[in-house]
């Protein structure tokens, strides 16, 4: 190589080797630049370590009752209840109840749950995010089993509502109950 391609090189890679340098220090400056713009314009408050975060979705200003209901079809040997029968909850709020489900015969039997709402028009503002009534469900025999339900009202529910329920009939799966 010769001597004029060498200083061309060596002078490529000093000024890349700057550059390199220029951008880490850029990069390094724009946290605490970031920081100071979001305090400034109150964006971000996430940095402040004394104020917790809030759900700014649940609506603490009303309560909604949930009412829990729950019955089997015919030929359904199970016992079928909820944990509680009620639930004081506001809009938004994530909550969770459990069914307890007993298979009362001496072999295996499979269900599946439908709900219904009271009133009508809660459903719609119902929010199921976890439910054993997703899937059919298969009870050993004599076993028993809870089952959570994790749902949030949405807080658009009309002001008039004042209480949902929710009401599970656990029906037989047809061609799966091992009793018949």
């Amino acid at each position: 190589m010769n001597a004029h391609a060498l200083h061309s090189n060596r002078e490529t890679l000093k000024k890349l080797l700057v550059i390199a340098v220029l951008m880490f220090g850029f990069g390094y400056a724009l946290v605490p630049f970031y920081k100071k713009i979001c305090e400034v314009t109150g964006i971000n408050n996430l940095l402040k370590a004394d104020v917790a975060p809030v759900n700014s979705q649940v609506d603490l200003t009303r309560k909604v009752v949930i009412e829990f209901d729950a019955s089997q079809g015919p030929n359904l040997p199970w016992t079928f209840k909820p944990i509680a029968n009620s639930l004081a909850v506001h809009p938004g709020e994530l909550t969770q109840i459990d069914y307890e489900v007993v298979n009362t015969l001496n072999v295996p039997v499979t269900g599946q749950a439908i709900p219904s709402y009271a009133p009508r028009n809660a459903a719609q503002y119902f929010k199921k995010l976890e439910c054993f009534c997703f899937k059919q469900q298969t009870l050993a025999a004599g076993e028993t089993k809870r089952f959570p339900v994790v749902f949030v009202i949405d807080p658009d529910l009309p002001k008039d509502v004042g209480t949902i329920t929710l009401s599970y009939t656990f029906f037989t799966v047809a061609g799966r109950d091992k009793a018949s």
